[in-house]
Parts: C-alpha cells; sequence; structure tokens
C-alpha cells in the first residue's frame, strides 16, 4: 500500500519547531507520529468472507432452484435428480466461491477499511497509539509527563496519550479541542497545520498544570516521526 502521508522537509521543520516552542514553557514533553494506517484488518476481511460464505447457502437453501438450474445450465441439462452427495458438493462449492472470491476482493486495502466498521477503526488507532506511546514516552521522562500526538491516515483518526503524571490531572476530553483541530486541518490536506495547532493546545494545556523549571532538559526528541 502506497504511503498516504505526504509532508515535507519544510513541514517536520514547522512540527520540530512548533513541539519546541510548545516546551518552552512546560515541563511537558511532546512526541508527534503520524502513521499510514494503525492495522491490516486481516481478520476484517476474513469476517466479511464468511459472512458471504454464510450468506449465500442461505440463499442456496431459500432458492435452490436457482441454482440448480444454473448447473443445468452449464452442464447442459444433464443432471435431472439431486443425490444428497450431488447437493452437498454443490453447498460447499457456492460457500467456497463466494468466500474466495470475496476474500481476493478484501485484499484491496481501500475496500477492506471501507467495510470495517467505525468502532473497530476506533479500537484500532488507540491500541496502536498506547503501543508506540509505551514504547516512545511513556516513563521516558523524569517527571512521567509525556504526550504522544498519533495521527493515523487511513482511518482519518487522531489519538492524545498523555504519561501517568499528565493523566491524573488532565482528562481525556480535555484535548478535544486539539483533537478538532488536528483533523479539521488533516480533512482538507494540511496536515502540518493540523498538528502544529494541535501541538500548540497541547502546550497552552501542559504549562498550564506542568510549568518549565529553570533546570529542565529536553527528554524527547522534537521531530515528527513518520511510520
Amino acid at each position: 500500500m502506497a504511503k498516504l502521508t505526504m509532508m515535507t522537509e519544510a513541514d517536520h521543520q514547522r512540527v520540530s519547531d512548533a513541539v519546541r516552542d510548545a516546551e518552552a514553557s512546560t515541563a511537558g514533553e511532546i512526541v508527534t507520529i503520524i502513521a499510514d494506517t494503525s492495522d491490516r484488518y486481516l481478520d476484517v476481511a476474513l469476517w466479511w468472507s464468511i459472512g458471504i460464505a454464510v450468506l449465500a447457502l442461505t440463499a442456496l437453501a431459500a432458492f435452490p432452484e436457482f441454482y440448480t438450474g444454473l448447473v443445468a445450465t452449464f452442464t447442459g441439462g444433464w443432471i435431472v435428480e439431486w443425490t444428497l452427495a450431488e447437493a452437498f458438493e454443490l453447498a460447499l462449492a457456492v460457500a467456497v466461491i463466494k468466500f474466495v472470491a470475496m476474500r481476493l476482493l478484501l485484499s484491496w486495502m481501500p475496500l477492506r477499511l471501507f467495510l470495517t466498521p467505525g468502532i473497530v477503526k476506533a479500537e484500532r488507532v488507540r491500541r496502536r497509539a498506547i503501543r508506540y506511546f509505551k514504547v516512545g514516552a511513556e516513563r521516558r521522562t523524569s517527571g512521567r509527563t509525556g504526550v504522544l500526538i498519533y495521527l493515523s491516515m487511513a482511518e482519518h483518526r487522531a489519538e492524545i496519550v498523555a504519561d501517568e503524571a499528565i493523566h491524573s490531572k488532565v482528562t481525556a476530553e480535555t484535548w478535544g479541542e486539539a483533537m478538532a483541530k488536528l483533523v479539521a486541518e488533516v480533512r482538507e490536506g494540511r496536515l502540518a497545520d493540523g498538528m502544529v495547532a494541535a501541538i500548540g493546545d497541547v502546550g497552552k494545556v501542559l504549562s498550564a498544570h506542568f510549568p518549565r523549571a529553570a533546570d529542565d532538559v529536553n527528554e524527547l526528541p522534537d521531530r515528527l516521526i513518520e511510520l
């Protein structure tokens, strides 16, 4: 699958500068990640394929004459009466053909994403954001004040995940405005603008709760990570 992000070197620099500016007044540390997709959704493709196969068997049971008529057309009408074994063979053939055809269709990622329920995509994006946060930011600062801004392009979803000290003082709802700005800009194709806006809002929240100390040092990289 081709990469969906289109961040230039100038965009990367803008994001890095925004992180640096936001951290200038807070002890918090901001990590930014953009990913093409958060999951391959192969299980979704499997369940759709199984569902279509079952639906085809249901249709066979409801309208057997239609399927036996198709077989008669292709065999020149040689099968007059169906034995039990032949009926089971027909059912198996229908199920396998429908399953394989649907699975092949769903090898196209855009269709797979389209048929994935929104609640599933939201859960996978959240899970992947938390995984990246645990690897790249969680407990990696002395005051446990790391924040991850995560954008998953294919799902058109974003997440903000915070470390223990921040999570205890700032509710998830507080990040709503930053998330809204990020998604709105990305929807218009302005990825860098969205990230910069979200970073600015996150920085304001962090500054209010975790002001920067005189001896504070930068503990996490400011650069944007593209995956």
